[in-house]
């Protein structure tokens, strides 16, 4: 007795086999990708999770230690106290900078700003310039003894300013910073600015709406999504302050430590202390910190975006 297959079997078997093909063509484009991904990103991740676990000792070498790590880092002073100060300048330095950003970017797109397209070019231009030599340029300027600032204290005849005084040291950096970032938010955000209808000023300024109102009820709600992508880069560079710090420790040596940011504590442990165990515990936290501080903020913005 001999059987045939029906031809919508037929097909299903046919484009079974083809939708299969097409998996596994889908599969080789990624597999590049999914390699030097898994690499770059997850394998560094992974092993410094391993290091974490363990500790080495002077007598008895390497040892498995569970989660001692964390809790002494939970309990570390001079961690907890890096911590902080990052924690202050973010909440002090982020607000200012894009706020200064954000006025910068809405009096360029107003188009009653003379020469807009300089200033575009005049604020953005220092984030051109590199890191290390922005820092060493304020570092510099700073300098109450050979540079503006102590320039400036001779003239009026007394300490006028003191950036490198204890007390002030957060905030100089905080300037360092600012002075960079401030162009490259400025054109995140004008460029969302472009990207709003004309039509809808035109038909806000028809029913009598002034400028003040357009940017309050149109511009800010239109670049929300900016807004708070600009915010959660500005708290990861935050959690990641370390270039500002370490160098201009260079030039006073005893006003920074080497536990000033949990960046700085943990690749001075790492490579200083030979502590690789602890820095990599170190490096989990803030990493884990800083994951849960810009999850917060994305989906406070996702709400309010709905």
């Amino acid at each position: 007795m001999s059987t045939t297959m029906t031809p919508s079997v037929t097909r299903r078997r046919r484009g079974s086999g083809t939708e299969r093909a097409q998996i596994r063509a889908g599969y080789g484009f990624l597999a590049p990708f999914l390699i030097v991904f898994a690499l770059v990103m997850l394998a560094p991740v992974v092993y410094s999770i391993i290091l974490s676990m363990f500790q080495t000792k002077l007598v008895g070498g390497t040892i498995f230690v569970g989660v001692d790590n964390f809790v002494a880092a939970f309990t570390d002073p001079q961690f907890l106290e890096g911590v902080g100060r990052v924690l202050l300048f973010l909440v002090v330095q982020v607000p200012v900078m894009l706020i200064l950003a954000l006025v910068a970017a809405l009096a360029i797109d107003s188009a009653r700003l003379h020469g807009a397209s300089f200033f575009r070019l005049a604020i953005f231009l220092p984030y051109a310039v590199p890191a290390v030599v922005a820092v060493l340029m304020w570092g510099f300027m700073y300098g109450e003894r050979f540079g503006l600032v102590g320039n400036i204290n001779n003239a009026v005849g007394f300490d006028l300013i003191t950036p490198f005084a204890p007390e002030w040291m957060l905030l100089s950096i905080g300037n360092i910073v600012t002075w960079q970032f401030i162009g490259y938010n400025m054109l995140i955000f004008f460029a969302a600015l472009k990207a709003i209808p004309h039509e809808l000023f035109e038909a806000a300024e028809i029913d009598g709406a002034g400028q003040f109102r357009i940017v309050t009820a149109i511009k800010l709600p239109a670049i929300r999504g900016s807004l708070v992508i600009a915010t959660i880069f500005s708290i990861i560079g935050s959690f990641q302050l370390f270039n500002e710090p370490n160098i201009l420790k260079t030039i006073v040596p005893n006003l920074i430590p080497t536990f000033y940011t949990p960046n700085m504590y943990a690749y001075n442990l790492a490579f200083l202390g030979q502590q690789q165990n602890y820095a990599a515990t170190i490096a989990i936290i803030m990493g884990l910190l800083t994951a849960v501080i810009a999850y917060i903020v994305q989906l406070r913005g996702s709400r309010k975006d709905v």
